[in-house]
């Protein structure tokens, strides 16, 4: 096994998410030595940025960068941990021209939570499936319409995709950088960290990500798959055949495990989600009403209109101007 320790760089987003962060760093550090004295041996970390201003974090808390960006070819893993995301953000152009140096230089370039977002940006997904948490998979959609729909990966926690690993944020960056570390070091100096860490050995073939708030946390897995996949192709409508046929079932097998667990047949929950999709469209743009209808697999902006106000109790037009007026009064 080679002995030269593994160089990672981070890079900190603004409003980055302290847990995707201390995570994946937490596996190296305890992974890094002999004994539990963090001794960077193994593996090598600094926290690089354009200037050493200290980076807020989603919660606050600050921290400093260690150096300047540099050459990015004196790391092996790039890493852009990303948080909150508003809409039109972007990374700062020197991260953006970084990071394309990086692809360049055939580094491995990460992005946890919507650091994603930045490596879109920044273009070095291309040609990449790229994993997005269901979250804040229609604002990537949105802030990146000619990016491939069928590479983006919303029902996984993270993607290993050549020199492009993606991953949804929090607790699954411990599982990344397990993962990352399994192809430098022992796999044993690896497991003594997790067991540090208080946590599996996770090295799952298929890590799906926590289902969405509002579903039961108890699903059968492939009712658990099948809704962050109809989350995932809302405005498409998979139909019923393709979609059991993902999950490995049968239709009427999917049918009657839907209705089970989650009270309603696979087609009420779909007609319900892209109503909800229309909803997040009229509030974050401004795509016109018939587009928005045409994209969430209405008809014609009657047919949404007409679902719209049962669903919801009010017109489209209504909902975007109350929208608006709610984002003008904050």
């Amino acid at each position: 096994m080679n002995t030269s320790p593994v160089r990672f760089a981070f890079i900190l987003l603004p409003q980055f998410t302290m847990t995707a962060f201390a995570g994946l760093l937490d596996v190296l550090r305890l992974s890094a030595d002999e004994g539990d004295l963090s001794r960077p041996v193994r593996c090598t970390w600094e926290v690089v940025a354009e200037t050493l201003i200290p980076v807020r974090s989603s919660s606050g808390v600050q921290v400093v960068p260690t150096d300047l960006l540099g050459d990015p070819a004196r790391f092996d893993y790039i890493i852009v941990v990303g948080g909150q995301w508003r809409a039109r953000q972007s990374a700062s152009p020197d991260v953006l021209d970084y990071l394309r140096r990086a692809a360049r230089a055939q580094r491995h370039i990460v992005g946890l939570c919507t650091g994603v977002f930045a490596l879109a940006q920044a273009g070095v997904l291309a040609g990449h499936r790229a994993c997005v948490s269901w979250f804040h998979y229609w604002d990537f959609i949105h802030q990146f319409p000619h990016f491939d729909p069928e590479a983006v990966v919303a029902d996984r926690l993270y993607v290993f995709d050549r020199r492009r690993i993606t991953c949804s944020g929090g607790p699954a960056s411990i599982d990344v950088a397990a993962r990352i570390l399994k192809r430098h070091l022992d796999p044993a100096d690896v497991g003594k960290a997790l067991r540090i860490l208080q946590v599996d050995d996770a090295d799952h073939s298929q890590p799906v990500q926590p289902l969405p708030p509002d579903v039961p946390a108890d699903l059968p897995p492939p009712v658990g798959r099948a809704v962050l996949l109809m989350q995932q192709h809302a405005g498409q409508a998979l139909e019923l055949s393709e979609l059991a046929g993902r999950l490995g079932l049968s239709p009427r097998q999917l049918q009657r495990l839907f209705k089970a667990s989650m009270g309603i047949s696979p087609q009420a929950y779909a007609r319900d989600l892209r109503l909800r999709l229309a909803a997040w469209m009229l509030e974050r743009t401004d795509k016109s009403i018939a587009t928005i209808a045409s994209d969430c697999g209405f008809a014609d902006a009657a047919h949404m209109g007409r679902a719209f106000r049962t669903h919801h109790g009010m017109a489209p037009g209504a909902w975007r101007s109350r929208a608006g007026a709610a984002e003008k009064a904050v």
